[in-house]
């Protein structure tokens, strides 16, 4: 093979040709500046469709945020000592009848008295 001859020098050429488009390629695609000949950046222009796709993402995150704010609303609710309160007191209402701790309040409010 003749390292000097021309038809080396065309393959390199295309090589570093091929490599600059390939790289241009992949840079374009993914939105990042592009280079030109001088080694200069020509920004993409921007276009509607990626202004629109950044408002429903920002959209999107402040939905985001809302829900995490309900979610540790109703975190609280449940953790809370009177929601807890309220579940004893249920509870207490379906144990049966015991005339020897009466504490002069009925408990079974919704049952009928013998006559």
């Amino acid at each position: 093979m003749d390292w000097g001859g021309p038809g080396f020098v065309l393959t390199i050429i295309a090589l570093s040709t091929a490599g600059w488009l390939i790289n241009n390629w992949i840079r374009a695609k993914h939105g990042y500046d592009l280079e030109d000949e001088w080694g200069g950046k020509t920004t993409p222009k921007d276009s509607g469709e990626i202004k629109q796709l950044r408002a429903e993402n920002a959209e999107l995150v402040q939905l985001l945020k809302d829900q995490g704010r309900r979610m540790e609303v109703l975190e609280r609710i449940v953790t809370d000592k009177g929601y807890r309160l309220s579940d004893e007191i249920e509870a207490l209402r379906d144990l049966p009848d015991d005339k020897t701790t009466d504490s002069g309040m009925p408990l079974n409010i919704g049952k009928k008295e013998k006559a």
